[in-house]
């Protein structure tokens, strides 16, 4: 999922059209507040801002979240042009930069080419591109949640994720989904993975959780 928070009701309109026409989920907020309450909820692959919002700064959110530990890509958004902005920006945190006025087809690229960078080396044989999978150039035929299980395995890999880390990631902290329901995904998304031809990379931690990991076949 790709968190964009945008006030201009024009500008978000493109960008949500242009990622989603990409394969993209796009979670848009207008408002800094209510991005705050979604990224709680769930945190996104990576996430799009605008500098200049209504109750708050963008750059102001850039600077918590990193201080707080999220490594989550995050472009920057702005009408400023000024080369001082572009470096508080970067120093602040931001991955990357965009002046408006840009071209939607220029930030699906820088996206993609974020989460490219960030997606983890290990797994060389997998591809995660919007809402879809791949093993090898095949297809994985997977649901929302085994995907969002999938990713977050990914982003930690040789980590020990609990299963209630596991339900924030894929159902968010306000599911009433339980320890079974991350299991019961777990064997759906082994199977799935083994048939398409992967080795067993998801390992079992008994009474801990699972973790990701493409040095072991148990």
């Amino acid at each position: 999922m790709i968190l964009l928070l945008e006030d201009d009701p024009a500008i978000a309109q493109t960008v949500s059209f242009a990622l989603q026409r990409e394969g993209f989920e796009v979670a848009h907020h207008s408002w800094l507040k209510e991005a705050r309450a979604a990224w709680a909820q769930q945190a996104p692959r990576c996430a799009v801002l605008d500098i200049g919002l209504p109750d708050g700064s963008g750059l102001d959110w850039l600077r918590e979240l990193r201080q707080q530990g999220w490594q989550t890509p995050i472009l920057m958004l702005s009408a400023r042009g000024e080369e001082l902005d572009r470096v508080l920006g970067l120093e602040l945190g931001a991955d990357d930069y965009l002046c408006k006025p840009f071209s939607p087809r220029e930030l699906v690229a820088r996206v993609r080419g974020l989460l490219r960078r960030a997606a983890p080396s290990s797994h060389p044989g997998l591809r995660i591109e919007g809402l879809q999978a791949h093993w090898n150039g095949q297809l994985l035929d997977l649901t929302r949640r085994e995907l969002a299980l999938l990713q977050a395995l990914l982003e930690a890999p040789g980590r020990v994720l609990s299963r209630d880390q596991l339900l924030d990631r894929a159902w968010g902290q306000a599911s009433e989904a339980g320890d079974r329901t991350v299991d019961t995904h777990i064997k759906t998304l082994r199977a799935k993975l083994t048939e398409a031809g992967a080795a067993e990379f998801i390992r079992t931690h008994r009474g801990l959780g699972y973790s990701w990991d493409p040095c072991t076949s148990a």
